[in-house]
């Protein structure tokens, strides 16, 4: 539990274990894991990450679990929950 009270889970953005409060998106995860930069690339090469939250850019599209093009602020997080970005399969 954490101050709050909130249970929290663990899961795993681009190889790095983080812990949140349970109800947090996998967006909002990616932002406190310091992903907020960018999950994916533009066929330009541009950065891309979460714009409109409600799921109808698709610019948070993230691999969850070895399922391709989820989106990240329409997945609430859970324990042991692997969640990799675009930009960390780039490297």
């Amino acid at each position: 539990m954490s101050e709050s009270g909130a249970a929290r889970v663990r899961l795993s953005v681009d190889g790095v274990a983080i812990e949140v409060d349970a109800g947090t998106t996998v967006a909002a995860a990616l932002n406190l894991a310091g992903a907020c930069s960018g999950t994916r690339v533009s066929v330009r090469g541009e950065p891309r990450a979460a714009f409109c939250g409600m799921g109808i850019c698709q610019e948070c599209r993230v691999t969850i679990d070895g399922r391709a093009h989820v989106l990240a602020c329409q997945t609430l997080c859970r324990n042991g929950q692997t969640v990799r970005t675009q930009k960390a399969d780039a490297r």
